[in-house]
């Protein structure tokens, strides 16, 4: 499994979190004063309004998004970004019910778009495709999607109605690849947790997903043309009691900033 690609991550939060500071003590006159200038550093969201936000987020994007707030918060000093993580279709119940909270993140257009009524308009930032999660080392030899179907090897979903759930049934149906899941996950979260520890032999999941796992999982690629393509929707919530600063913060996630983190997780460009 790529553990580079997890220790790049962490190498793009500490550079995030350092370059607001570096700015903030930078003098090209060199006196040590301010010399005036009102620039503020590419991609900053320094100056949107202050507000302890609660963003309510896809379960697949837990580790990218917690580097993210915290970048948010330095670039944003008096504002508290705080997730609730979870499989889309409970944050949908969740929005539905009126669970107080400023910004929602799905992991598909259908759970977002499901949504119209309680959202102001989404954007994509960013997307993502699956691989097959095995043990590490691979000790069945998993190969490829066919290999799935076989009735010996216990193999784990996430349930229809979880976007990723989806995503498996539409790219095994597409290859005409019947399995029979020894269980199904409420979140992608879910189903690597019982390929880490031992509980089935293969999973699907985010590529993302399998990279926060290294030690414990390797990720099988599938071929984009048997791959389905994962979009992340963000938008503001039209309850939010802070909505000027819920959309600064949805907008900051398209900013180099944000993207440079989301590219160091994996995530793909929308």
């Amino acid at each position: 499994m790529p553990l580079l690609l997890t220790r790049r991550a962490a190498a793009v939060l500490t550079t995030a979190l350092l370059v607001p500071i570096a700015a903030c003590g930078n003098d090209d006159s060199g006196t040590g004063k301010d010399s005036g200038s009102s620039a503020k550093p590419s991609g900053s969201a320094a100056g949107a309004p202050k507000a302890d936000l609660t963003v309510l987020a896809a379960s697949s994007l837990t580790d990218v998004f917690t580097m993210a707030g915290a970048v948010y918060e330095t670039e944003n000093p008096g504002t508290k970004v705080t997730f609730s993580f979870a499989g889309s279709q409970e944050l949908a119940a969740q929005v539905k019910q009126g669970a107080p909270a400023d910004a929602l993140v799905t992991a598909d257009t259908k759970t977002m778009d499901g949504l119209s009524g309680e959202t102001g308009t989404p954007t994509v930032i960013a997307t993502n495709r699956l691989v097959i999660a095995v043990g590490e080392g691979n000790p069945e030899k998993v190969g490829n999607l066919k290999d799935l179907a076989d009735t010996g090897l216990k193999v784990v979903l996430a349930a229809p109605e979880v976007p990723v759930g989806r995503y498996s049934r539409q790219i095994l149906d597409a290859q005409k690849i019947a399995v029979k899941p020894v269980s199904q996950e409420p979140n992608v979260r879910a189903v690597l947790s019982k390929v880490e520890l031992g509980e089935a032999d293969a999973g699907l999941v985010y590529r993302t997903e399998a990279e926060t796992a290294p030690d414990k999982v390797d990720g099988i690629d599938i071929p984009d043309a048997e791959n389905a393509v994962a979009s992340y929707p963000a938008a503001t919530l039209k309850g939010s009691k802070h909505s000027e600063a819920a959309a600064a913060f949805v907008a900051w996630l398209s900013t180099p900033a944000a993207q440079r983190i989301l590219r160091g997780a994996g995530f793909q460009q929308p």
